[in-house]
């Protein structure tokens, strides 16, 4: 849209120009407390009239995990046709190389989860260690941010980082939601690795395999009828711009407390304008 972003007050008020509609998890849905008000409902109204809905989320954990853990908040599992994760996109990529490689020495790999979660290499050839001094590749899938301090993941990173070894990050989110607030995500601690001289392969939003895959899923519906809903620019609403789908941009999450000048500021250094503002994810304000 030449004029900027459309401001609407539910989504019924847009809702027949689309037929697929990717919704991203945190800042949409739900924050690290639990569902926003009216999004349950909001999503139950939006998979009755139709659409196929993708959750799109950058989370590390795989999709089977994601779908347990949203149902157990009370969302209702048949308001989505599929929960969508970077980290389901990274565990088909790393089962594909294993299949490759297939000497029958299983690779170690660093995994940097949260609250003990292995599901990003569950059934995979894989070792894992905890030393980055013997690490033949890094899996980065979350951050422990609001428990370590980044120099933790530092000292722990940087003998990979002077070997030369490969990091894939499955969660680019920069910035996580948690219980007590915000805190550094596990994109930050990707950042860091740059930073320490290692090389990182960057899976999930706003990079093009994770839009692929939904692609693939969404067979012949056409890129004009799909819209993506997201809260942060950087990584929802560029993801989209790159994609070529319309997106929805959401006040709550990250930006909840962003003013339109900080937005404004947002959509030019990322590139990336929604074609849409919503206050919130609800169906109607009627």
């Amino acid at each position: 849209m030449t004029d900027g972003p459309l401001t609407i007050s539910g989504l019924d008020e847009i809702e027949e120009r689309f037929d697929a509609f990717l919704i991203d998890q945190f800042g949409v849905l739900r924050d690290g407390k639990g569902p926003y008000p009216h999004a349950v409902e909001t999503l139950r109204r939006l998979k009755q009239a139709g659409k196929t809905i993708i959750i799109l989320s950058n989370s590390g954990k795989r999709s089977a995990e994601n779908d347990r853990r949203l149902a157990a908040l009370g969302f209702d599992p048949q308001s989505w046709d599929w929960f969508l994760t970077s980290g389901e996109v990274a565990w088909r990529i790393l089962q594909a190389e294993s299949r490759q490689l297939s000497s029958g020495i299983a690779r170690k790999c660093l995994l940097i989860s949260r609250d003990g979660d292995t599901s990003p290499m569950d059934g995979l050839d894989l070792a894992r260690t905890d030393r980055g001094e013997d690490a033949d590749f890094l899996l980065l899938a979350a951050s422990e941010g609001d428990v370590h301090p980044l120099s933790f993941y530092e000292a722990l990173l940087a003998p990979a980082a002077a070997r030369g070894v490969p990091c894939l990050c499955t969660n680019p989110d920069k910035i996580m939601l948690t219980k007590e607030g915000t805190a550094f995500g596990a994109g930050r601690i990707a950042e860091l690795y740059e930073e320490l001289g290692g090389t990182v392969r960057w899976i999930g939003k706003p990079f093009p395999d994770i839009y692929a895959t939904a692609r693939e899923f969404l067979g012949s519906i056409a890129p004009e009828k799909i819209c993506c809903i997201g809260d942060s620019i950087e990584h929802d609403i560029a993801g989209a711009a790159g994609a070529g789908l319309k997106s929805i941009l959401v006040t709550t999450g990250i930006l909840e407390t962003a003013t339109d000048a900080d937005r404004q500021t947002l959509f030019a250094e990322h590139g990336a304008t929604p074609d849409f503002i919503l206050p919130s994810f609800i169906w109607s304000e009627r």
